[in-house]
């Protein structure tokens, strides 16, 4: 039987990497990619080994935005492992002025049509969506693999509807739980700061995410990772009660579709260290 695994190697603004891959009945990963480049290569390689992995497990990397903590490590892989960067087309146009990708970028160069694109053909499909942050463009990424559908929104200042679209038929969604208001607002940041975070164009708060996490639950949902918590402002028990609270509500309501549904795994994403290999 075949299975789809997910590993977030770092998630937050000290770094963003992601993992996703198809499964054989024998553990061997068949077809995978990376999403963002915020987690050295070697440090990838190394994390990979402790899972039975290598860089041959990933076909390429989908990269969301060109903000430093998604891109740090993008001209390396471009350099030393050379293996397709997939872009819809604005991004693609940023990355290649940007003076972090510099001259390796180009020859891995992929862009990326509206709509469905086969990355890994029969495998892995691929389709993006904007979504707004204040980066040159920002998107997120639904996913087809082997008929699991995962959808994936990170740095996202506010909800809107296509990506609620797209996780109404997902069965998993990694969504951005970034910050607790009043830790914000009580916290470090100075006033400018605190304002481009929660102004519709920086993050999504815990209860932003809760919200969202209403809007698009179905019955099909068996996950929901919460990823790129803020280190100053949230913490991951609060994030967790926060999105777990509206799930309580939700599957404990008498005369809908949830009602008799097994609710989803609900999981914060750690920060600076490697989570486990899931099994979606």
């Amino acid at each position: 039987m075949k299975t789809i695994r997910f590993k977030s190697f770092s998630s937050g603004s000290c770094g963003n990497c992601y993992f996703l891959g198809i499964f054989d009945e024998a553990d061997a990963c068949e077809a995978g990619v990376l999403i963002d480049a915020g987690f050295s290569p070697r440090r990838l390689k190394k994390e990979l080994q402790r899972e039975g992995l290598c860089f041959d497990d990933f076909a390429g990397l989908l990269i969301t935005h060109d903000h430093n903590d998604h891109i740090r490590s993008l001209g390396s892989y471009c350099k030393h492992v050379r293996k397709p960067v997939w872009t819809p087309p604005d991004l693609s146009g940023a990355l290649t002025h940007h003076f972090i990708t510099g001259e390796y970028y180009g020859p891995c160069r992929r862009t990326l049509s509206p709509g469905w694109n086969d990355i890994v053909p029969r495998r892995i499909r691929v389709q993006y969506f904007p979504v707004p942050h204040d980066a040159s463009c920002t998107y997120g990424y639904a996913l087809l693999l082997d008929g699991h559908k995962f959808v994936i929104m990170t740095d996202i200042g506010q909800m809107v509807g296509q990506a609620l679209s797209f996780a109404r038929q997902a069965d998993t969604v990694v969504i951005e739980s970034n910050y607790d208001p009043e830790m914000l607002r009580t916290g470090p940041y100075p006033p400018d700061l605190q304002a481009r975070i929660r102004g519709g164009h920086g993050h999504l708060s815990n209860f932003e995410c809760a919200e969202a996490l209403r809007a698009f639950a179905h019955p099909g949902l068996r996950n929901v990772f919460l990823c790129h918590l803020s280190e100053h402002n949230n913490t991951p028990e609060l994030a967790f009660q926060t999105s777990n609270e509206v799930l309580k509500e939700l599957y404990t309501l008498s005369g809908t579709d949830l009602q008799n549904e097994r609710p989803p795994r609900l999981c914060p994403l750690p920060r600076m260290t490697p989570s486990p290999l899931f099994t979606l």
